[in-house]
């Protein structure tokens, strides 16, 4: 009977283990998708850290992605509506009305270097850039081209599809755990000649599809291979955290950046380049 015991108090304690690991990688994930530091690479670093070392993790950390990617469709629910209404008008009255058709343009153009790149290579590029040594190079990689941003950027005009083309080419870097989505493309938006805070907006909405069409990929290849039922619960916990968290995060950046600059980012993200390689 004790013996029986001691297994269900055993089982429990690794139940709750891990949902516990499930919520720190949705913290990690839903904070670092929109604050320019990688979520990507953070992911990695939290499970070198933690142990955590499954056959799923791949894609789990995916749908965390896809968590943060509802937080965008709902934070910017405005937008995309005025830009599917734009699809469908058939004539625009004013530059004013047309900007939302500009921007579904650069959105899917913008899309697709990623979209070429995830479907043709991402495995390859996973099997070679997944560690902490990866990491910690794009870390002090993307703080340079941070810099580069603020140096070089200046507001030269609006959104084009030109332009949405360049950025979404910056995008590609976010394949490599340590460069950071967000990042990447508010340094190519900037550099490209849009105002921070426009970079800012449109890098999160260009995020969208790239996020969403990887994260429902994924989950049809869960079902179809089959995902453990036993880290089910885990999974759902995980992407709640990284939706909430995320929702916050992404307020935040767009609050800030609109005051402030990519140099604080930077400092974050050398010194968190040098902790992990003194300590991980």
């Amino acid at each position: 009977m004790r013996k029986y015991a001691h297994s269900i108090a055993y089982t429990v304690i690794l139940f709750a283990m891990d949902i516990l690991h499930a919520i720190i990688l949705g913290v990690v994930q839903g904070i670092t998708e929109f604050v320019p530091i990688s979520s990507s690479g953070h992911l990695v670093i939290a499970r070198d850290i933690l142990g955590l070392h499954t056959p799923h993790a791949l894609a789990f950390d995916v749908l965390l992605h896809f968590a943060t990617a509802c937080a965008v469709l709902v934070y910017f629910r405005r937008d995309i509506h005025e830009i599917v209404q734009s699809f469908f008008a058939k004539k625009e009255e004013s530059s004013e009305q047309a900007k939302p058709r500009v921007l579904l343009w650069a959105l899917v153009i913008g899309t697709i270097p990623a979209a070429f790149i995830g479907i043709f290579f991402e495995g390859l590029i996973e099997a070679h850039t997944r560690s902490v040594s990866v990491v910690i190079v794009t870390l002090l990689i993307g703080s340079l081209l941070f810099i580069a941003a603020e140096w070089w950027g200046r507001h030269r005009g609006e959104l084009t599809a030109k332009k949405g083309l360049w950025i979404g080419l910056f995008q590609v870097l976010a394949f490599i755990p340590g460069f950071s989505r967000s990042g990447a493309t508010i340094s190519g938006g900037m550099l490209v000649g849009l105002s921070r805070e426009a970079a800012t907006r449109f890098a999160f909405l260009l995020s969208l599809p790239v996020l969403l069409g990887a994260g429902v990929l994924k989950g049809i290849e869960l079902i179809r291979i089959g995902f453990p039922q036993s880290e089910l619960v885990s999974l759902i916990v995980g992407g709640v955290v990284a939706f909430i968290v995320g929702l916050g995060a992404l307020h935040f950046m767009i609050q800030f950046l609109k005051r402030h600059t990519l140099y604080v980012f930077v400092v974050y993200r050398v010194l968190l380049a040098l902790v992990v390689f003194l300590f991980v």
